[in-house]
């Protein structure tokens, strides 16, 4: 009996049909936001008009009034700090994202994609129908040969216990942590917020709780351990991290971000179980967020903007990624034929609440004006007009789900070859590292010593259930080259790469 696995390698042009009900949702978040900042300056412009026209005899008068009228000017200093306080209040408060650190793992958990497939031979546990899709997808997949696989995959066979998992997730949390804390000059006790997000391993206790009793962190810490929300859940940590700083007094929060291969490897013989295998590599990521005024001074990033779009309602959606056993019992993670429609669908509904957000006022002339023309003037043979993103960012840092999902982002949103090297040099360097891959990316911004001053930088990631969730940060000074605790420091002179639509494994 054959198997085939219907995939449509195309996104939906999904700029091209726009829904007005997230422009409207776009609208409402610009306008919820932006109260304040049109509001005030309106006061101020309106009490200088008035301030303004008054003459000397004017002031002069007013002053008499009130030298002999205490109450009046106690009750308008009382007004005044009244109105400041409330607008002070009021405001959120700026998230500083002080610096980050991305895994590198070992020399010797690296592996090619010829060596990758030999292992998968040895293990015994594929047929020839599984070896050779495996194979073509390789082929196809974008990776280079310097991807890093799990320690307990690449024993024969392959050791999928809890205590292998345990093993890999210490691995990568401790590395990436202790980097952070290097970096930082940061003591475990200063952190106040802990966020850890892992898709398929979710231990009792919990990976935070390992973090806190490794570090011996403080008593009183909120911790938080995120579990089976997929490549996205990244930006979600950093969205509960966020609203975990607002909610505080000045502190720290330390975010963890990453998945476990041990358990996510699949040695069974169904084919939309076998892509993860081919895409999945080791990797994580720790960063350091900040609500100190004080830090802004060494910060690199301030937060701008979080937006999340979550399509589970819809049975499609839901089901598009979904971990399950096989009819013989092996667990892994089925990806539906759909996934592509679905990530479509979910990255539309994202990109188009965010523009309202981000876009400069030229592009939200030109898109209601053609809105107007379409939706009012009835002009159905008027094309609608594409915003341009571009105008709105100058780093995007896209994740890394697969080399067509990249092409077909790029062709979307018109983006150069160059807006769209980080997530294609992170594919093919580290592979799919899941949440962790929109850092590796801006390690690589800053690897080049691209991120300049003002900058405007877009992380968008998608995943199961189905999400997309977008992060807007901008940088606060221009970032140095690094001279260390960057995984990109060993190869990053041989970087960019012509990375070819097929490349034969020998």
């Amino acid at each position: 009996m054959s198997f085939s696995v219907r995939v449509r390698r195309r996104l939906p042009d999904f700029l091209q049909s726009v829904n007005l009900k997230y422009v409207k949702l776009g609208y409402h978040y610009l306008i919820s936001h932006g109260f304040y900042l049109f509001t005030i300056p309106a006061l101020l412009v309106a009490f200088s008009a008035e301030l303004g026209a008054l003459s000397k005899q004017d002031f002069s008068q007013l002053w008499k009034e009130f030298e002999f009228d205490l109450f009046s000017i106690l009750a308008c200093s009382g007004a005044i700090v009244f109105i400041a306080t409330l607008h002070f209040m009021s405001r959120p408060r700026a998230v500083y994202l002080v610096d980050f650190a991305c895994l590198k793992p070992p020399e010797e958990l690296k592996r090619s994609k010829r060596e990758f497939i030999e292992h998968c031979r040895q293990i015994g546990k594929f047929n020839d129908a599984s070896m050779e899709f495996q194979v073509k997808a390789l082929e196809r997949s974008g990776l280079g040969d310097e991807t890093y696989m799990s320690p307990a995959i690449l024993k024969n066979p392959p050791v999928q216990t809890m205590k292998e998992a345990r093993a890999e997730a210490e691995l990568v949390m401790f590395t990436v942590v202790d980097e952070l804390f290097e970096k930082t000059k940061t003591r475990p006790k200063d952190i106040g917020v802990l966020v850890v997000n892992c898709g398929l391993f979710n231990p009792t206790p919990s990976l935070s709780a390992m973090i806190i009793n490794h570090y011996k962190m403080r008593g009183n810490i909120l911790s938080f351990n995120i579990g089976g929300m997929g490549c996205s859940a990244g930006i979600i940590s950093l969205d509960l991290a966020n609203d975990m700083l607002q909610a505080t007094g000045s502190t720290y929060a330390l975010v963890v971000s990453m998945e476990n291969i041990t358990t996510s490897f699949y040695t069974g013989n169904k084919k939309s179980m076998l892509l993860p295998n081919c895409f999945f590599r080791l990797g994580g990521a720790a960063i350091l967020l900040s609500n100190k005024r004080k830090d802004r001074r060494r910060a690199k990033y301030q937060l701008t903007h979080i937006v999340r779009t979550h399509k589970g309602a819809d049975d499609k959606s839901f089901k598009s990624i979904y971990q399950e056993e096989d009819e013989n019992m092996v667990k892994g993670l089925s990806l539906s034929p759909d996934l592509v429609e679905v990530a479509g669908d979910a990255i539309k509904t994202n990109i188009t609440t965010l523009g309202p957000l981000v876009l400069p006022l030229s592009e939200h002339l030109l898109f209601l004006m053609t809105l107007f023309c379409k939706k009012v003037l009835r002009k159905k043979e008027m094309k609608p007009y594409i915003p341009d993103f571009k105008l709105a960012f100058e780093h995007f840092c896209i994740h890394t789900g697969g080399k067509w999902v990249l092409e077909e982002m790029q062709k979307n949103l018109e983006l150069s070859e160059k807006h769209v090297e980080p997530s294609k040099m992170t594919l093919h360097r580290f592979g799919n590292t899941s949440s962790s891959s929109i850092w590796y990316e801006l390690a690589y911004l800053e690897a080049k010593g691209r991120v300049k001053r003002g900058d405007r930088l877009w992380q968008i990631a998608f995943g199961s259930g189905f999400k997309c969730n977008s992060a807007v940060w901008k940088a606060l000074r221009t970032v140095k080259k690094p001279k260390a605790n960057n995984p990109w420091l060993d190869c990053i002179d041989a970087y960019p790469v012509e990375v070819p639509d097929f490349q034969r494994i020998n």
